[in-house]
């Protein structure tokens, strides 16, 4: 990140599965879009009320990317934090457009209403599953609400090092 960087949080919910798609280099891209609707309590009427809805375009980068495919579908409801980019164009017949997107450093499924199961992936499995040129580490599975039994992803052994050490982010 530069220092002149416009940096966001934004959550809510992933309103498609997201496209993962390759540069011809081999560096994963996933993009995907994102609905954030606040709600404010209105005393007068004693309800909640949703405010307008604010519609982020997404994009996310390497393994990263490959995680978000491999583990967030449609509808789950998600943490994003990435800095803010416009990017400019001009139509066929001449109109300049601009948008704003958010391009995404860190996403995690939210677990206000959902469990999440944290497996984290050996590069030599990963690496076969996709081009040479594009390399993982570790990915998150979404667990729905109640479930989550099975392996300790914390345990020793869970790839995490030999020697119980923290691993390098």
């Amino acid at each position: 990140m530069a220092a002149g960087d416009t940096t966001t949080t934004v959550i809510g919910n992933m309103t498609a599965d997201p496209e993962l798609k390759y540069t011809p280099n081999g560096v994963a891209v996933a993009n995907f879009t994102v609905a954030s609707t606040p709600r404010t309590y209105d005393r007068a009427s004693n309800e909640w009320k949703d405010g307008a809805a604010l519609f982020m375009r997404c994009s996310v980068w390497r393994e990263a990317a490959e995680n978000l495919a491999e583990s967030l579908t449609r509808g789950a409801r998600v943490i994003l934090f990435g800095r803010l980019k416009q990017r400019n164009w001009t139509t066929d017949d001449g109109q300049k457009r601009s948008t704003i997107e958010l391009e995404v450093d860190e996403v995690g499924p939210s677990l206000r209403f959902a469990t999440a199961k944290v497996t984290r992936t050996t590069r030599s499995a990963a690496k076969a599953s996709r081009p040479a040129a594009a390399e993982s580490d570790r990915s998150t599975e979404l667990v729905g609400a109640g479930a989550g039994a099975g392996q300790d992803p914390w345990a020793a052994g869970s790839g995490w090092g030999t020697s119980g050490e923290e691993p390098g982010f």
